[in-house]
């Protein structure tokens, strides 16, 4: 079920471990899902793009919470350290909840319940070499269905170039590099959820909002999901899609408004997901995303609404402070 909500799922499915895919904190889902090249303070879009760990995430904690459909739920915790000696670091856990199952056997009969579960622990390092920062995430995966179970060592590797000059920023991503480590068979090995992305970042001088694209899954052209239930021209079984469509699909577009340093508000559009998920007749807002961050004293609390189908949409809550700051107002009590 949560194939639905990761740009990944829209190509049919055909990996394990999809919901690598899935945005960790509001920031990101607020940006569209997919944005490897905006600089934030936000640590949880390290997730996004190693290379996007920065030093002023010092000693910050994000704690993050979705909720989906169907009683779905995601929650996540990062945190950053920068040691001067031994740099820049970043550890994060993720967790997904699809809920308990009714158990039954051939016959129909109820046997019992059943939970499905994924898990991913990270641990991220990036360094700067200017103008260019260098970095690499180390997952490992963990997927449970009932007493089966599939687990997965992967990797993503990114940089990120900052013109010298003018706030401009491209970053490249090589996400899920991985090795199966168990299967929910212990057949054939399952495919990783591979997905180089490429993006780019630019605030022009004076405005107080910065423009995002991003380009996902470039080692595919075609990310279409055939789905033969709709109409249109079916020639051998499967819809036409036009050129220009199958390339708008594979971009992302978002953009963050910065009305102030304590306030921002972020608008995003998935085109993949608005053709994936929308009606024949109607989108219902469909690949669209809308949020805001505010900060209050030692905390940013963020919130995004992202849509996905008529039937509903997901809403993702992040808060962040600094550790150190926390304590040593404590400590002045």
């Amino acid at each position: 079920m949560v194939n639905a909500f990761t740009t990944a799922a829209q190509m049919g499915g055909h990996h394990t471990f999809d919901f690598l895919s899935l945005p960790a904190g509001a920031r990101l889902t607020g940006l569209g899902g997919s944005n490897v090249s905006v600089p934030s303070t936000d640590v949880t879009m390290l997730q996004a793009n190693p290379a996007l760990l920065q030093s002023s995430m010092q000693k910050q904690l994000a704690l993050s919470y979705t909720d989906y459909l169907a009683d779905i739920s995601l929650s996540s915790v990062y945190y950053a350290l920068d040691h001067p000696k031994l740099g820049r670091w970043g550890a994060g856990l993720q967790y997904l909840n699809y809920g308990d199952f009714t158990q039954t056997d051939p016959t129909g009969q109820v046997t019992g319940k059943f939970a499905v579960q994924d898990y991913v622990v990270s641990i991220t390092h990036a360094s700067v070499l200017k103008p260019f920062t260098l970095g690499a995430t180390l997952k490992f995966a963990l997927s449970g269905i009932a007493e089966y179970k599939s687990s997965a060592i992967l990797m993503d590797l990114g940089g990120v170039y900052k013109h010298p000059d003018k706030e401009f920023y491209m970053g490249l991503v090589l996400k899920n590099i991985g090795y199966p480590l168990k299967t929910f068979t212990g057949g054939a090995r399952e495919s990783m959820p591979f997905d180089a992305q490429i993006g780019l970042t630019y605030k022009p001088e004076h405005m107080p909002l910065q423009f995002s694209v991003t380009a996902h899954h470039l080692q595919q052209f075609d990310i279409g999901y055939q789905d033969t239930t709709q109409s249109g021209t079916i020639i051998s079984g499967s819809q036409q899609k036009s050129l220009g469509d199958k390339l708008a699909r594979h971009f992302v577009m978002g953009g963050q408004f910065i009305l102030s340093k304590n306030f921002n508000v972020m608008v995003g559009y998935n085109h993949l997901r608005n053709r994936e998920l929308r009606l024949e007749t109607k989108a219902g807002g469909a690949g669209f995303a809308l949020g805001a961050t505010v900060r209050i004293k030692a905390f940013e609390l963020a919130y995004t609404r992202a849509y996905y189908h008529v039937a509903g949409a997901s809403n993702t809550f992040t808060v962040i402070t600094q550790v150190a700051q926390v304590f040593r107002k404590k400590s002045r009590v």
